[in-house]
């Protein structure tokens, strides 16, 4: 799962994936696996608090789409969120940055984060 983090200006935080990581130096939107146990919120939460350092309160998750890819076994999950607790900063990522729609289109991105972010797109133009 992953979450579109908008702030009062309409921009969406993007993360840079690590050099050293699959997809390197590509933009994805933050988030991870759910792990054994663990509801997709629980999750979400959890991965967001580690990859940026900030708290999501669940009831401000909207979920907005998924992406996958008929030869992988993934599916990422994405959500809105508009409201957070702290300054997200880059933990996991090599950096972070705030993006307009028309921003986040031109980014490289993995495969599964390109159908999202046209999910989105699509979802705040209206």
């Amino acid at each position: 799962m992953a979450v579109a983090l908008i702030n009062d200006g309409g921009e969406v935080l993007m993360q840079r994936r690590p050099p050293d990581k699959a997809h390197g130096g590509l933009w994805e939107f933050p988030g991870g696996k759910v792990e054994t146990a663990e509801t997709l919120v629980s999750a979400l939460l959890r991965e967001i608090e580690e990859e940026l350092g900030i708290g999501l309160d669940p009831d401000a998750l909207e979920p907005l789409s998924f992406a996958a890819r008929p030869e992988q076994p993934h599916v990422v999950l994405l959500y809105i969120c508009r409201e957070w607790h702290g300054v997200p900063t880059a933990i996991e990522a090599s950096a972070i940055g705030w993006f307009s729609l028309d921003e986040l289109a031109a980014l490289s991105m993995p495969p599964l984060d390109q159908p999202l972010a046209c999910a989105l797109h699509r979802s705040l133009k209206r």
